[in-house]
């Protein structure tokens, strides 16, 4: 049997490790990254540089590789980050992004600092971009000839840039009741919200469980996540409460950063919703 590379010897296991999940990446794999998202405002034709801070806090050094990505939010909120993701071409802004270095090798107990560069083209109409900074261990140079198991870690920062100043356009679309996903009880509120516009936000407020009196039973917040650009973005809101010891109103309120709060109530109706 042929051994005398890397991949014939080591199986390496892809962990994806987000934003959300930063802390826990730092503890077990000892693995920083910082800042997590960035949000800049640039005009068309504009180059901006920064810094971003990748830390090794483990007792041996790890050899990083960089990468420029797309992104988007499916439809569990999970964001999914890949080389390319052609249906996002007309928002992002992948190709403006340039890393220094591309690959490094930190010490033990280390920090280095990685320069971004975004080169904004000209002639861009109002509205906002989005992209990010992948980087993922790689084998060092004494770890390419040894055994065993090892696991690459992917650590990310998403960027968010603003050309002038477009308008936010949203709307409540939908809210239903669904089963849970791989349970055999339980339910979920599913709020459905439209992006019209050219402008990514952040929806602030949440939903209310109602019972039949208008007595709140349960409350949820928005997670802080991005609706993007032109697209429909749901939000999953699994119940404490069983909709069969109803009657119950679902009541949803959003703030999308305009001028007034958007406000629905949906009445449960079990017959629609039993699976």
């Amino acid at each position: 049997m042929r051994t005398g590379t890397y991949l014939h010897r080591v199986f390496r296991i892809g962990l994806f490790l987000l934003a959300a999940l930063a802390p826990a990446a730092r503890a077990q794999f000892g693995m920083g990254l910082s800042p997590l998202r960035l949000e800049i405002a640039l005009g068309a034709g504009m180059v901006h540089s920064g810094q971003l801070t990748l830390t090794n806090e483990s007792e041996k050094p790890i050899r990083v590789r960089s990468e420029m990505l797309d992104f988007y939010i499916d439809d569990t909120g999970t964001p999914q980050f890949a080389r390319e993701y052609p249906a996002e071409a007309p928002y992002s802004c992948r190709t403006w992004l340039s890393l220094n270095p591309r690959e490094t090798e930190l010490p033990a107990k280390s920090s280095m600092t990685v320069r971004y560069t975004l080169r904004v083209p000209d002639g861009l109409e109002p509205r906002s971009f989005h992209c990010a900074a992948g980087f993922t261990t790689q084998p060092t140079a004494d770890q390419v000839g040894a055994m065993g198991v090892r696991a690459a870690v992917r650590m990310v920062a998403a960027f968010y840039v603003l050309i002038g100043e477009p308008v936010v356009e949203g709307e409540i679309e939908d809210v239903t009741l669904e089963p849970l996903k791989n349970e055999s009880t339980g339910w979920q509120a599913v709020v459905v919200l439209r992006n019209w516009g050219h402008k990514y936000f952040r929806p602030a407020g949440g939903l209310e469980l109602l019972d039949e009196n208008g007595s709140v039973v349960e409350t949820h917040s928005f997670p802080s996540l991005p609706v993007l650009p032109n697209r429909r973005q749901r939000f999953l809101f699994p119940l404490k409460t069983s909709p069969e010891t109803g009657p119950y109103r679902l009541r949803v309120r959003v703030d999308f950063g305009g001028a007034e709060i958007l406000q629905t109530t949906v009445t449960l109706r079990l017959p629609e919703v039993t699976p």
